[in-house]
């Protein structure tokens, strides 16, 4: 049985910054069974995540090959919280709630079903497995405590700190005992992460003429751990203020995704003369540890010790305007496209 699929389509490469415009709806049709010559699974796509990566997707030629660029003409893919209908896979039986990347439409034919993430636990909202729950809370896990090895009464600075990875970040380091200090784009913000989640500072970047100065008000004694979701100037700014063997976790880079040439960073002697540990972040490398951090996080959860601000938009044609005010830095808390309730 064949039944209408609305869809967001991916209009044409972009330069600079991107617009609703460039995010058109379609709808097409799909048959509501998995080919039988396929092994994957056939979902109804629930809820949708924004997140920053996908402007890297938007590219005409990637950077990196960690990534597959937007097709013009074809449906946007992220993260997203899906039930399945019908499966040709061992491990999916229709019913299953999943998570893991799907397409920006009502119905999708996901054929790498081993990507998806089964969903166990109901008793907490499910738009969190769009967020705090799947790839960004592992984001944060991973970065935190397997690349940075905190201490208690560390000094921990977060840039980019009120979007979904830096909320969680500065929480976890909270936990832990850290001195924690985050940089966001609004007063709004600077207000939450200081008054919601707990942060010892924070303070507006837009508002500073000079990072450093900023750096060394907020972190007179220096930084030991940078989470930095920014780059650029911000990294630049954070080079100067680091501690001897401090540890900075690369996850993004914001500052650069609309960018041409990116910014050049001039501090980097300073790697050198601190020995300060730098290192990438790609989550996917730790989703060995998913159960262990279920195991860490969702007692916290259900318990009102980690806070979580989500912003819910309905339905699919509500995705452009969310996904763009995500990259405009427009949002106040996760951005979450519902789909379908149930």
């Amino acid at each position: 049985m064949e039944v209408s699929n609305k869809q967001v389509i991916y209009r044409d490469y972009i330069t600079g910054f991107p617009k609703e415009t460039d995010l058109v709806l379609n709808t097409s049709t799909i048959s509501l069974k998995v080919p039988e010559e396929s092994n994957g699974v056939l979902v109804k796509n629930l809820y949708l995540s924004c997140d920053p990566y996908m402007r890297i997707l938007m590219r005409k030629v990637p950077d990196n090959n960690l990534f597959t660029c937007y097709i013009p003409g074809s449906p946007i893919t992220g993260f997203g919280v899906a039930r399945v209908l019908d499966s040709r896979h061992p491990n999916f039986k229709e019913g299953d709630l999943v998570w893991g990347t799907t397409a920006w439409e009502e119905y999708s034919l996901i054929t790498t079903p081993e990507t998806l993430i089964k969903i166990e636990h109901t008793d907490v909202p499910l738009s969190y497995y769009t967020g705090i729950l799947s790839m960004p809370g592992m984001t944060a896990y991973a970065g935190f405590y397997e690349l940075c090895s905190p201490r208690k009464g560390e000094c921990v600075f977060i840039s980019s700190a009120f979007g979904t990875v830096g909320q969680i970040v500065g929480q976890f380091a909270k936990l832990t005992g850290c001195y924690v200090v985050g940089s966001a784009g609004s007063k709004e913000k600077v207000d939450l992460l200081k008054n919601k989640l707990g942060f010892d500072a924070a303070f507006n970047y837009k508002e500073e003429h000079d990072l450093d100065a900023a750096l060394k008000r907020y972190c007179p004694d220096g930084i030991d751990i940078y989470f930095d979701n920014v780059g650029g100037k911000m990294l630049d700014a954070v080079l100067l203020n680091m501690r001897p063997r401090g540890r900075i976790a690369a996850c993004g880079m914001v500052s650069q995704y609309n960018l041409e040439e990116p910014e050049g960073v001039k501090n980097l002697i300073q790697v050198i003369y601190k020995q300060i540990r730098i290192e990438g972040l790609v989550v996917f490398n730790y989703y060995h540890l998913y159960p262990k951090f279920l195991d860490m996080i969702l007692p916290h959860i259900r318990e009102g010790k980690i806070v979580y601000f989500e912003e819910i938009n309905e339905g699919l044609e509500s995705g452009p305007a969310a996904l763009i005010k995500l990259l405009s830095g427009r949002n106040v808390g996760k951005q979450v496209v519902v789909v379908a309730r149930e």
